[in-house]
């Protein structure tokens, strides 16, 4: 090879990379630039406040696919799950009282926050029964599921077991296919991380492959370690529950708030997303989906991204942030993704085989605001292959209001994505547009 050539194949190599490179916004994809932190006395605030979506509005997908109302009119709809017969849970949640007692000031300024954002409504407590009886991609009939919960997130059956993570336990049903309501007291399997504080409030739990194994998110107890390490006993962490023994293991840690989990379909690795920390400014720490390795640490509180050291812990333990490991993909900062989902179905055109769903409910600190969408990723032989992908937007109006905010993600039983919106009450489903 000439010198000529060289150089030419050089300058061609540099272009591929800085042009793969500029395809990913900032803050997104497996190489995030991270800025230099950025303090200040006060957080930012700039919520979106709730307007719930007016009478025929909806939120928008891209050419090819159509949305409708698969369910309107719930109470705060948080977390989804579908079972083999086609029927939808929808948990109907929020965060229990007493919560996050000793906040102070900032728990006080937090609640007026959460209250203009819609997100301040007393917890319905009850998981709610969509069933689609025609398959016109609507559900004709809602029942009342199972009541008298407590903050109730999480679902998964295991052959005749439904289980269903509250936020101080994981509680264990008898189910019978096509029944409408379980009215018989339910089992409280294991007692889950709670008490007084309780700062992130919601468990998450998924079934290992063989139905063996639940894995169970829990959050923080704080933003970086305020209320003291102390306080983060079991959390900031996935938990791996053995069902026959219920012995439970920390399965990996570092997560400052783990929500959405679910299986890649080509590696059978469990990926989850999280929610990183506050108060470093509008681009720190971007939020993240990652593969979960057993035994992992992820830097919380110590360190975010890897080992980027977070000096306002104290004491800082400088062991645990070399052993800190960096997260898969990011996924913007403050975008609070919350939902996970990958699709294993074919209805889909067969770029979304594999590739990952993710709810993004939306800043309430950022300028601009960021998340309030739901995105996907596309994934090749396992692993991301790209920037990501809005797949469900309009959820902000034109004059800057919170019309919904997507939470869970799942595929319904047709091979359509279905959306949790909590402001707008609504269940959606995205599907191929027909023909």
């Amino acid at each position: 090879m000439t010198a000529k050539t060289l150089s030419l194949a050089i300058v061609i190599a540099l272009s591929s990379i800085t042009a793969f490179a500029q395809e990913y916004p900032k803050g997104f994809g497996p190489n995030p630039s991270l800025d230099a932190p950025k303090k200040s006395l006060l957080p930012t605030v700039n919520i979106a406040p709730a307007k719930p979506w007016q009478q025929g509005q909806k939120p928008s997908s891209p050419a090819g696919f159509e949305v409708t109302a698969f369910s309107t009119g719930l109470d705060h709809p948080r977390w989804i799950t579908t079972l083999p017969n086609g029927d939808v849970l929808v948990a109907e949640s929020n965060a229990p009282e007493p919560h996050d007692s000793n906040a102070g000031l900032k728990g006080m300024v937090m609640k007026k926050v959460q209250k203009r954002a819609g997100a301040a409504v007393p917890s319905p407590d009850r998981i709610i029964l969509l069933r689609d009886t025609n398959g016109d991609g609507i559900a004709e009939t809602r029942t009342v599921f199972i009541d008298k919960l407590h903050s109730p997130f999480g679902m998964v059956l295991i052959g005749d077991q439904l289980y269903v993570a509250n936020t101080d336990s994981i509680m264990r049903f008898k189910y019978q296919t096509g029944e409408t309501q379980i009215t018989t007291p339910g089992e409280r399997f294991i007692d889950l991380p709670a008490g007084p504080i309780n700062h992130h409030w919601t468990k998450n739990i998924i079934a290992s492959p063989d139905g063996k194994k639940l894995y169970v998110t829990v959050g923080s107890n704080s933003n970086v370690a305020e209320n003291g390490i102390d306080a983060e006993q079991s959390r900031a962490a996935i938990l791996e529950v053995d069902i026959d023994t219920k012995q439970t293991r920390l399965y990996a840690s570092g997560l400052r708030n783990p929500n959405g989990m679910s299986w890649q379909p080509q590696s059978g690795a469990l990926w989850t997303v999280v929610n990183e920390r506050d108060e470093l400014g509008n681009d720190l720490v971007p939020d993240y989906m990652t593969a979960v390795k057993d035994g992992a640490f992820y830097g919380w509180p110590y360190s975010y991204y890897g080992q980027h050291v977070d000096d306002r812990v104290k004491p800082q333990d400088d062991a645990k942030v070399q052993s800190a490991i960096a997260p898969d993909y990011a996924l913007g900062a403050h975008t609070a993704s919350l939902g996970l989902v990958f699709y294993d179905a074919k209805v889909f055109p067969q770029h979304y085989w594999n590739g990952a769903f993710v709810g993004q409910h939306g800043s309430w600190n950022r300028k601009p605001r960021s998340g309030y969408k739901v995105v996907f990723v596309p994934f090749t032989d396992g692993k991301p292959s790209g920037p990501p992908e809005d797949i469900l937007t309009g959820f902000l109006s034109s004059d800057g209001r919170a019309q919904g905010r997507p939470v869970g993600v799942a595929i319904d039983h047709t091979g359509a994505l279905l959306v949790a919106d909590d402001v707008g009450n609504a269940v959606w489903r995205v599907a191929p547009a027909a023909k």
